[in-house]
């Protein structure tokens, strides 16, 4: 299973340094990939110039989005970021996620509607794919490069855990970014088992690629610095749901994230991308120490 590591992006304060340490740190270490998420609201740096930011200060990570909000976005647009990314990490950009995204107020910072996400989605990504082809999407405007050398694109990932949005995802996806914010074996296997029965019912010859992801750290006050982290990411849907949602994560202890790492490849995970609480460069310094002695 290879592991990779998402990037603070969601604290106050993080400046360049904070970030070229984090992309040292992590361009040393056992890790497959770097990510980055996406938010609007908040204290929150942008992801396609935080990952561009690691492309050039990296030369073997891959660069990951986990998770282009695809609908509040202009797909052409997006197509030429995700081009141009990949050309200038040296065709570092294999695999891109794709999510719905579920904050309301953040598509209306965009001035996107909220409403049809789901079936703007699925004419995005045909048209993302007709600019990686080359193909005109405005008649007489000719082609939106940069040309990628591979006119396919990279791989794209469904960020979805519902049975309808799987479903809908099966027809355009390569796989799926499966989310468990504890790191439990059996919800991670239940939405791959969904998936894979999607896959079969939209009669996709290709096996889906399974990649996964939950929430840690490994920083001092570990489980109340993950308590609040994850309260403040899920805020927005209310006291009682943010709250039970903190309440259950606990991987902040060296064996309970091993015994997540367990749970991950014994669901399938071919990939793997760890969440970091803290911005703290103790994070990736105490994982990889983590890893290289499991």
């Amino acid at each position: 299973m290879k592991i990779g590591i998402c990037l603070p992006y969601m604290k106050a304060g993080l400046g360049r340094d904070d970030y070229l340490e984090w992309f040292r740190a992590v361009e040393d270490g056992p890790f497959h990939a770097v990510s980055c998420g996406e938010r609007v609201h908040g204290p929150t740096f942008d992801m396609r110039i935080v990952l561009a930011a690691a492309a050039t200060a990296t030369q073997r990570l891959e660069i990951t989005p986990t998770l282009y909000v695809l609908p509040m976005h202009s797909a052409a647009r997006v197509a030429k970021e995700i081009a141009t990314l990949d050309i200038l990490s040296g065709g570092r950009v294999n695999k891109v996620a794709l999510g719905y995204g579920g904050r309301v107020k953040d598509y209306q910072a965009l001035g996107a509607a909220f409403q049809g996400r789901y079936g703007r989605m699925d004419r995005q990504v045909r048209e993302m794919r007709q600019v990686w082809r080359g193909e005109e999407i405005v008649e007489g405007g000719g082609a939106i490069g940069p040309a990628l050398p591979d006119p396919q694109g990279p791989m794209l990932l469904a960020g979805a855990m519902g049975p309808k949005s799987i479903e809908r995802c099966a027809q355009w996806a390569d796989g799926l970014y499966a989310w468990s914010g504890n790191g439990e074996q059996q919800e991670l296997a239940n939405t791959f088992a969904m998936m894979d029965a999607a896959w079969e019912r939209a009669g996709r010859e290709q096996a889906p690629y399974r990649m996964g992801g939950f929430w840690y750290t490994l920083a001092e006050d570990g489980q109340r610095k993950l308590y609040d982290y994850v309260y403040e990411y899920l805020a927005i849907a209310g006291n009682e749901i943010a709250t039970m949602m903190a309440e259950s994560v606990h991987r902040s202890s060296p064996d309970a994230i091993l015994e997540a790492l367990d749970n991950a490849e014994a669901a399938g995970c071919e990939e793997l991308f760890m969440v970091p609480a803290t911005a703290e460069i103790a994070e990736v310094e105490r994982l990889q120490a983590l890893l290289a002695a499991r």
